[in-house]
């Protein structure tokens, strides 16, 4: 086949946007000789259940799936009776990013709360933890939480800790949405489980497509519990892979050496290299008026630019918009990203915003 893009562009506007990791490739043509057992009865998932019970613990179960979205809405619907509703931040993937699949295909009512840096605390999760026995109120039983957040902050695992412990005293359960869950493990430098079976998690969807995979993602059960019926709403929600040794050996590739990390590390150095080069053009007077709205400790760079900026540097550089509002904007980097892919992206806002 013809390739019909310039593989030398590159864009900070979703680590969506990045390939498959050559490492991931290799693994996928490595798993495709002869046949295996489908839907997920295959050598290459039982290897996956012992790959991730490294990192998240004994007695976890990992059922692989297709995207983020699905891994969230199918374990959200695990966790909870028709009657329940889950309590996350107002700015969570689940509640803005997944076009009401929650609600429309799981009938799961979201409390939100908002919040400044897209973490939620204790006292922010009982602004909409309340009402139980009222019938005329969907009743709070989960609270979601995203590691990295969708403002690119991170918890730590003590305040994952008190947000666990917080739930399960009032009969909830804590859910982690890990799409960018090697960025964390990363930037805190902490072992997965510190942060997600060790601080009190009952089940996080496990992600992998951000950081190298192709439509590779994970429900991990921590406390079998905390959830029913996965293996039939998997196949209910149309996140059964008849194929799934590929799925699984993408995960494997990622997770049981150390690709998850060099990934996610490149991916958030490179961010960091991002924000200190705009900060030093600020600084010396190359880069005028770019203010930052969220600390950098992640992958993602958010700013507010002057106005007219964004739309001149989207000429070059493709990239989303937070807060149009007020010309908030989100730059994403990827494992793929390069120091020359962010010196020319800095060199092209010092010439905008100096011009």
């Amino acid at each position: 086949m013809t390739t019909l893009h310039d593989p030398m562009i590159r864009s900070f506007a979703s680590d969506n946007y990045s390939g498959v990791h050559p490492e991931v490739l290799a693994a996928i043509a490595a798993a495709n000789d002869g046949h295996q057992i489908a839907y997920g009865e295959d050598v290459y998932t039982a290897r996956l259940q012992e790959v991730f019970a490294h990192h998240f613990g004994e007695g976890s179960q990992a059922f692989p799936v297709f995207n983020g979205t699905g891994a969230n809405v199918t374990g959200l619907q695990s966790m909870l009776p028709r009657w329940g509703a889950v309590v996350a931040a107002s700015t969570a993937h689940i509640n803005v990013d997944e076009g009401g699949a929650p609600e429309k295909v799981a009938g799961i009512k979201i409390l939100n709360v908002p919040t400044d840096d897209g973490k939620l605390t204790p006292e922010l999760v009982d602004m909409e933890a309340w009402g139980w026995g009222d019938e005329h109120r969907a009743q709070p039983l989960v609270v979601s939480i995203t590691q990295s957040t969708e403002l690119g902050t991170l918890y730590t695992p003590d305040e994952i800790r008190a947000l666990a412990d917080h739930a399960h005293s009032r009969g909830m359960r804590l859910h982690l949405d890990g799409a960018r869950l090697s960025n964390a493990a990363a930037a805190l430098d902490l072992p997965i489980r510190a942060f997600t079976k060790d601080a009190g998690v009952d089940l996080v969807s496990a992600g992998g497509t951000k950081n190298g995979a192709l439509a590779a993602e994970a429900i991990v059960v921590l406390d079998p519990a905390a959830s029913q019926g996965l293996p039939y709403l998997r196949k209910l929600n149309m996140q059964l892979s008849s194929k799934m040794r590929f799925v699984s050996a993408q995960l494997i590739a990622l997770y049981e050496g150390d690709l998850y990390l060099r990934n996610a590390r490149h991916a958030n150095a490179m961010a960091a290299r991002l924000r200190a080069a705009v900060e030093a053009g600020l600084a010396d007077g190359s880069i005028d008026g770019v203010r930052f709205s969220q600390p950098t400790q992640a992958n993602g760079v958010f700013a507010i630019l002057p106005d007219g900026v964004a739309e001149k540097l989207r000429e070059s550089f493709r990239f989303y918009d937070w807060d149009a509002s007020k010309n908030e904007v989100r730059w994403m980097c990827s494992f793929d990203t390069t120091e020359s892919d962010v010196d020319a992206f800095v060199a092209a806002l010092s010439r905008l915003t100096r011009g």
